[in-house]
């Protein structure tokens, strides 16, 4: 887009005496009216500080950008003005933002959804060449200035595009789901700014997307795990300097971890892509564990939530449509999906869970031992707890056996399909059956029994902890321990931890939602349109919807959420509500087990506590949030 195209030299103002942003609109907007490219100085003044009411205009390096559309604008345009003094009270997200810099933007509303974007697209994208802004801005002209529009910096912006190194990275947390395609694009975008080209392949929700080609491993300088699971084909990554993070970690400083990569590739001799040249970096022991358990658990969601939802469906079906007894009629349509979700949720879920675990710590040989021991553990009446400890067992097992039995040579194949399975699968049976068999069932039996006996102030302490867990980290480690523990007591007959869970899971993205409403000022526009669909998430039991904003002020809003999520799961442990279907979102207020009250008010106080909690976490957001705004005030003043 040609910038010079949508200004005129009458519209370029170069110097100006102005100390205030209330001048500076005045003067930009009547120049508008004298070009004759709005028909309201009054309406388009008030469309601008519309929009300066919704979040702050001022952005960084002395550059401000009002914008409005209105029908009052007759052509798209824009007026660009330099001051000669500091327009201190100009709000910016850089809060050391020295405003003298700034570009007006006249937006017909019949274009706003694409002029108005295209334009701002176009601007933000050149401002953030330091090089063009400090040359156009330094112009002494109105000449000057109107040529640098589209020429300022073409010759560093060509030059930017040649990229100097290249880096693959793989990204993927346990849900698969928020963080791992927003580390995802914070890694791309990063190496777009260094000059370095990048790389992702996420493994997320919908598996391998972006899977790495072998030209781009083979040509790659180093290489970036950004996670909270295991790597899938971590093998392809032998010959590559490994550096490893968390995965939410590209959020805060994506141009950090690229140049640690890079650096670390100066004094590292690369392998050749087929051979086995570099060990990643060993994970400690604690971090290896619980990365299995996340990767378990990670791989067990779409099971519960598949099984839950169809059996959900089925019990609503029965029951509004007085089916009863086909739903327990061996044979029936009904009773045929009631069995295949309880297959889903009885019978699978600890198999893929310690299968996964297995496949986390010795890889593909390892994933059959691993729903032996989860399947095992089904036999035994272990439940979660033998089949966490026999997945460990089993991806250990298997780790080992590959060092001391490795498949090479020409029996590779043999030892890799035969060996593996079948001595890994004889040694976990051996283990889960008459090793720690009994003293798992025993303590399993014995923790059952202990949430059974629960009463009174103990199952609403029991709630609480629940309920802050839930909401510490929206579905990072703490949560998924959380979602772990409450499915685990759930198949032993325990429904009240689960229906805690399922109602504070609403709080976070309610919440969000609400403040929204409330502090808008604080907000940008982007963030405004992303939290104001976060109940919406909420409705479906997903959380990851509030990451962003808890990234950004990670303290307040985790503060604002535990408390808020704290009350709910207090209310809800309190009325006795189980629930024995996970995974049903909104639709688990139909299928509660009524508790101390009937079944409608038991329904009634589930949501309720939600909706009070994310209304306790709303105000106390809100309080830190304008506290915030007033601190920021008194500084500048």
């Amino acid at each position: 887009m040609q910038l010079s195209n949508l200004t005129n030299k009458n519209l370029i103002l170069i110097n100006q005496p102005c100390t205030t942003k209330a001048e500076v609109i005045d003067i930009m907007v009547q120049a508008l009216f004298d070009n004759g490219k709005i028909d309201s100085a009054e309406n388009f003044k008030a469309a601008i500080y519309e929009r300066e009411g919704l979040s702050e205009t001022g952005i960084e390096g002395g550059l401000a950008i009002p914008h409005g559309k209105s029908d009052s604008v007759k052509e798209a345009a824009f007026v660009v003005m330099t001051t000669s003094n500091v327009i201190s009270d100009w709000e910016s997200i850089d809060e050391d933002n020295q405003v003298k810099n700034i570009i007006m933007l006249a937006i017909p509303k019949s274009e706003g959804g694409s002029t108005h974007l295209d334009l701002l697209a176009a601007l933000m994208e050149k401002m953030g060449d330091e090089d063009y802004a400090t040359k156009l801005f330094g112009s002494s002209t109105v000449d000057e200035l109107y040529n640098n529009l589209d020429n300022a910096g073409q010759e560093e912006d060509q030059s930017e595009i040649q990229y100097t190194k290249t880096i693959v990275a793989v990204t993927a947390c346990p849900a698969g789901i928020a963080h791992t395609y927003m580390a995802a694009q914070a890694l791309e975008k990063a190496g777009k700014e260094l000059g370095v080209k990048v790389f992702v392949e996420k493994q997320g929700a919908n598996g391998i997307e972006d899977r790495l080609t072998n030209e781009q491993l083979q040509n790659a300088d180093a290489a970036i795990f950004s996670v909270g699971v295991a790597v899938k084909n971590i093998e392809r990554f032998d010959h590559l300097p490994i550096t490893q993070t968390p995965v939410a970690q590209p959020l805060k400083d994506a141009k950090s971890i690229i140049k640690n990569a890079l650096a670390k590739a100066e004094n590292f001799e690369k392998g050749t892509f087929t051979a086995d040249n570099q060990t990643p970096a060993k994970l400690g022991l604690g971090e290896e564990i619980k990365q299995a358990v996340m990767t378990g658990i990670s791989h067990m969601v779409p099971f519960v939530v598949a099984g839950g939802m169809i059996l959900a469906f089925a019990v609503l079906i029965s029951q509004q449509f007085n089916l009863i007894e086909a739903y327990n009629t061996p044979g029936h349509w009904l009773n045929s999906f009631r069995l295949l979700s309880g297959g889903l949720l009885g019978t699978l879920l600890v198999p893929i869970m310690a299968g996964y675990m297995a496949f986390a710590i010795g890889e593909k040989p390892a994933l059959v031992s691993g729903f032996a021991a989860g399947f095992t553990a089904n036999l035994i009446g272990g439940g979660f707890l033998a089949g966490m400890l026999g997945g460990l067992i089993a991806g250990y097992s298997v780790r080992y056996m590959k060092k001391i039995i490795p498949a090479k040579g020409p029996f590779s194949g043999f030892i890799s399909f035969f060996i593996y399975p079948v001595v890994s699968v004889l040694w976990i049976g051996i283990v889960m059956f008459f090793i720690i068999g009994e003293p798992v069932v025993f303590i399993n039996d014995s923790l059952t029994n202990f949430l059974r006996d629960l009463q009174g102030a103990n199952i609403v302490l029991l709630a609480i902890v629940i309920g802050i867990m839930t909401s510490f980290d929206l579905g990072g480690p703490v949560n998924k321990a959380a979602y772990a523990f409450c499915v685990s007591v759930m198949s032993e007959g325990i429904l009240v931890p689960y229906a805690i869970f399922a109602s504070v899971k609403m709080v976070s993205g309610f919440s969000i939602t609400m403040s929204t409403f409330f502090v808008k000022d604080m907000y940008s526009t982007e963030e405004l349109e992303a939290g104001r669909t976060t109940w919406l998430l909420a409705l479906g039991g997903i959380t990851e919807g509030a990451i962003p904003f808890m990234m950004k002020r990670p303290l307040q809003v985790m503060i604002s959420l535990c408390t808020g999520s704290a009350v709910c799961g207090a209310l809800v442990g309190a009325a006795n509500i189980g629930l024995s279907v996970p995974g049903a979102g909104i639709f688990s207020m139909f299928l509660l087990e009524a508790g101390t009250f009937s079944a409608s008010i038991s329904a009634f106080i589930w949501l309720a506590a939600a909706i009070l909690g994310a209304v306790i976490s709303t105000a106390i957001l809100v309080w830190f949030m304008r506290r915030e705004k007033r601190e920021k005030t008194l500084a500048k003043n």
